[in-house]
């Protein structure tokens, strides 16, 4: 999905007002180079991390751009859109502080970009009824954050049933290209009990976009989700914004006493926009070729999830993986910080496994929290006959395992297929908390 031409005079909330204020006051700089994916620039007076404009007199373009770093006299800016069109007379604005995103139920059922404009057809909305939230804002402090205390069901068994996740919690799931993590997400979408849902498109597929918000999910999922897009095709300082701006949305909620779900598509492709942004400014590179300034940006966002004073903000991030992902900078970094993984299985996926979750890989931390001791017995146990029978799965292939050597192992291989048919699940099928508990009993029994 192509993003649209962006009227910059109509941002909303404050972005379009920081630029009218912009304009009245001279102009604060001028271009002095564009090389690669930066702008080099004389302004005076700015700091790291402010929005300005390059405004462009010949073509009448305005490009927003934030201050990363200074070269001697020059402050270096990475444009948030397309410099197409950029010529030697362009001007810089600074606006005088950060990048703010527009917040307010008018933003649920609705699609924006990283910049807070409305990318949907969907008719515009009172700039009135809208405030502005800082996109760079800092964890909660941890002492004035509420103790997680309750599950949030997400309606997929596999889940709910063997690694529950609490609200407030953040999770990680983790799994090479094509194993459904996707797929997955929009069943969560669907099937979640969250008061609302704030999804993060992350360097995906044009076509994909459309086709999971119109195709995957219904349309009572639609009215309580916000989504934020950048594509694969938009600049790298705007794909690494998109998933701040909706971790910004979803704190917004969550400061309104609402039970957030956020989810992020994926943060390999944050990670990489950071690469690009941090190599480009000159910064040396270290494991896998990512930036220093990667491996602080990565722990200072995702610590802005979680429950706060209020609500809470329960957070599922996608990892891409390659092999087993333990030489994956991004998979060691993130899965140290979340507080669970759930990890997908190429295997399974091959033999339509859906959702594709290696159980026996895959834990929630905080599951003894917020479950009951008969739900921990009858999780556990499950996962003892997984694993016995993935022990003898060699030998009953091959015919050499004998009925009667070990009781356990017989009652595995008795229930492997009852176990397999609670663990599959259709996309477009979800089951309540209390259903899947119920079904773990009775397939016990």
């Amino acid at each position: 999905m192509s993003a649209p031409e962006i009227d910059f005079d109509s941002l909303l909330p404050r972005l379009g007002e920081r630029l009218a204020e912009a304009e009245l006051r001279p102009v604060h700089g001028r271009v002095r180079r564009i090389r690669g994916l930066l702008v080099h620039a004389s302004v005076d007076g700015t700091g790291i991390g402010e929005l300005c404009y390059l405004r462009d007199p010949l073509s009448g373009r305005h490009v927003a751009a934030e201050v990363i770093g200074f070269e001697d006299e020059d402050a270096i800016l990475s444009p948030i859109g397309d410099l197409q069109g950029m010529s030697t007379r362009a001007e810089v604005i600074a606006t005088g502080g950060p990048q703010g995103v527009p917040v307010g139920e008018a933003l649920l059922g609705r699609v924006i970009s990283p910049l807070g404009a409305f990318v949907d057809a969907a008719p515009g909305v009172d700039v009135g009824t809208l405030s502005a939230y800082p996109v760079h804002a800092e964890p909660p402090m941890p002492l004035s954050r509420q103790l997680i205390q309750h599950p949030l069901a997400l309606g997929i068994r596999a889940i709910d049933g063997l690694m529950t996740v609490a609200k407030g919690q953040r999770v990680g799931i983790f799994g090479e290209p094509g194993v459904g993590k996707s797929s997955l997400l929009s069943a969560i979408v669907c099937g979640s009990e969250a008061d609302v849902i704030v999804l993060g498109l992350i360097g995906e597929r044009g076509r994909e976009v459309r086709e999971l918000l119109d195709v995957q999910l219904d349309a009572k999922a639609r009215r309580r989700t916000v989504c934020v897009v950048a594509t694969s095709d938009r600049p790298a300082i705007e794909r690494a914004r998109a998933a701040m701006v909706a971790t910004s949305v979803a704190e917004y909620f969550r400061d309104q006493g609402r039970d957030v779900l956020l989810l992020v598509d994926s943060i390999t492709r944050f990670a990489r926009a950071q690469r690009e942004i941090g190599l480009a400014a000159g910064e040396p590179p270290t494991r896998r070729g990512y930036p220093p300034s990667f491996f602080a940006a990565l722990p200072r966002l995702l610590e802005r999830a979680g429950p706060g004073a209020t609500g809470s903000i329960t957070a599922l991030y996608t990892v891409l993986t390659e092999g087993d992902g333990t030489l994956d900078p991004v998979a060691e970094e993130t899965r140290a910080i979340l507080d669970g993984h759930i990890m997908l299985s190429a295997d399974l996926a091959r033999r339509d496994h859906f959702p594709a979750i290696d159980v026996l890989a895959s834990r929630s931390r905080l599951m003894d929290t917020v479950t009951s001791s008969e739900q921990r017995r009858n999780a556990s146990r499950i996962r003892d006959l997984l694993a016995r029978y993935r022990d003898v799965e060699l030998l009953l292939q091959v015919g050499e395992y004998r009925e009667g050597s070990d009781a356990r192992t017989d009652e595995a291989v008795s229930k492997h297929a009852a176990i397999e048919a609670f663990l599959r699940q259709d996309g477009a099928e979800h089951s309540d908390f209390e259903e899947t508990q119920r079904r773990m009993s009775e397939l016990l029994s």
